[in-house]
């Protein structure tokens, strides 16, 4: 099997950062939150708390080289059922939700210059990726680093743009009402969606067995791939907030587009949503990719799961890319944008959780000392859990329902995993 570098590694963190939350989230801060430090405390909070979970994971995935992601780490650290559920929450929501959501906003982005429903749309998208994904992996990652490298480019246009053009109105406000709303339950509920923007920061971790002397390149590829899009989230969302106002931002999904025509007019606003659109692909790509990897994992180890574990002549797990691809569209044409949304991230944030958590179990266990080593521990671990519970708690009580169906999906994950074993 032909392995990629850190580099192409690097690029599967940054096409599944760089997505559908960067460029809808923001209206749904501004809800409830309007000062602009705490709107980019958010954002800076997200990128410390992801970069704080991409050390965690560089020392499990070095520690545990192979792939898998959390499915393989849980499975070691706690018992193979805890595995198997983070296994069954990244087929059903880590991977398959985020193409789905990623698709829709895409399609929704692309309804204005395609005669074809929005939903449409979105599963000729899942589609036409999968195809692609079958065929070998060189082709991916050819693809993948393309379209990567054209996403970092249109989020540093949106930057320099909003630097150089002065806007008429904006939703900047500079006052001291940050107190008040940064120790509010909804800013609590507003990092749950900033961290959904910042999902993706795990993604090498999943592919360890295909990168090249992953103990140097994996660690490369989470650090320096989130810090990046750290970085540019940051910058991005506050040239929306320089370049429109709260009242048109709010409570609406379209964000970069309501600010690409507030810069650039309608037609050239609808030019740059386009490409907007055609460019949320790259995270379809990247998680096409990686999401099935974790399926053809957990297939080998699970009875329910075998036919999905078998490769093509490349290498390629084709049938757990279209087992995942068949749900992303069924969500598409059965699920609103942001219930998955808030679902998923709830699910999620509480699998991650369990995961840092598990570089103190590997620490105490000890072992084979030949792994990277988590800068910071344990101080950036304690402080990634305490952010993660904080989140959880509030989001519990602030949207029970979202809360309830993400606990519904691991109940049925925990029902699976029973069945499987009783058929072994």
């Amino acid at each position: 099997m032909k392995k990629i570098g850190w580099v192409s590694a690097a690029a599967i963190v940054i096409a599944n950062m760089i997505g559908t939350g960067v460029f809808t989230t923001l209206g749904k801060q501004l809800e409830s939150l309007h000062n602009t430090w705490t709107i980019l405390s958010l954002w800076l909070i997200g990128g410390v708390i992801s970069l704080f979970g991409a050390f965690s994971y560089a020392e499990l995935g070095t520690r545990f080289p192979r792939s898998g992601g959390e499915y393989h780490f849980l499975s070691k650290l706690y018992h193979p059922f805890i595995g198997y559920l983070s296994g069954w929450v990244s087929l059903t929501v880590g991977f398959a939700a985020s193409v789905a959501l990623s698709a829709m906003a895409m399609g929704a982005y692309l309804v204005a210059f395609i005669p074809l429903s929005s939903k449409v749309i979105a599963a000729i998208s899942i589609m036409a990726v999968s195809i692609v994904h079958s065929y070998n992996i060189r082709q991916s990652s050819r693809v993948q680093n393309v379209l990567t490298l054209l996403k970092i480019a249109l989020v540093v246009f949106f930057i320099i743009g909003a630097f150089v053009m002065e806007p008429s109105h904006n939703a900047i406000d500079w006052s001291a009402g940050w107190q008040k709303e940064m120790f509010s339950p909804s800013y609590a509920v507003a990092l749950v969606y900033v961290m959904y923007a910042f999902s993706g920061w795990n993604a090498a971790a999943y592919i360890v067995e295909e990168i090249r002397a992953p103990k140097r390149n994996l660690p490369r590829a989470l650090i320096w791939g989130t810090l990046l899009v750290s970085v540019l989230f940051l910058l991005l969302q506050w040239a929306f907030l320089r370049q429109a106002t709260v009242a048109q931002l709010r409570n609406n999904v379209e964000v970069g587009q309501i600010v690409a025509e507030m810069m650039f007019g309608t037609d050239g606003g609808r030019l740059i949503s386009g490409l907007i659109a055609m460019l949320l692909i790259a995270g379809i790509s990247a998680m096409t990719w990686v999401g099935p990897r974790v399926t053809r994992t957990m297939a080998n180890d699970y009875w329910v799961w075998q036919s999905f574990a078998r490769d093509n002549r490349f290498g390629i797990p084709v049938r757990a890319t279209w087992l995942q691809s068949a749900i992303s569209l069924f969500m598409v044409f059965t699920s609103s944008f942001e219930q998955v949304l808030i679902y998923s991230g709830f699910v999620l944030q509480l699998i991650t959780t369990l995961t840092v958590f598990g570089v103190f179990i590997g620490r105490r266990r000890g072992g084979q000392k030949q792994f990277y080593r988590s800068w910071g521990y344990p101080w950036i671990q304690i402080i990634y859990l305490a952010f993660s519970i904080w989140m959880l708690v509030y989001l519990v009580i602030d949207k029970p329902y979202e809360s309830a169906m993400g606990l519904t999906n691991l109940l049925l994950g925990a029902i699976s995993y029973w069945w499987s074993k009783e058929k072994i």
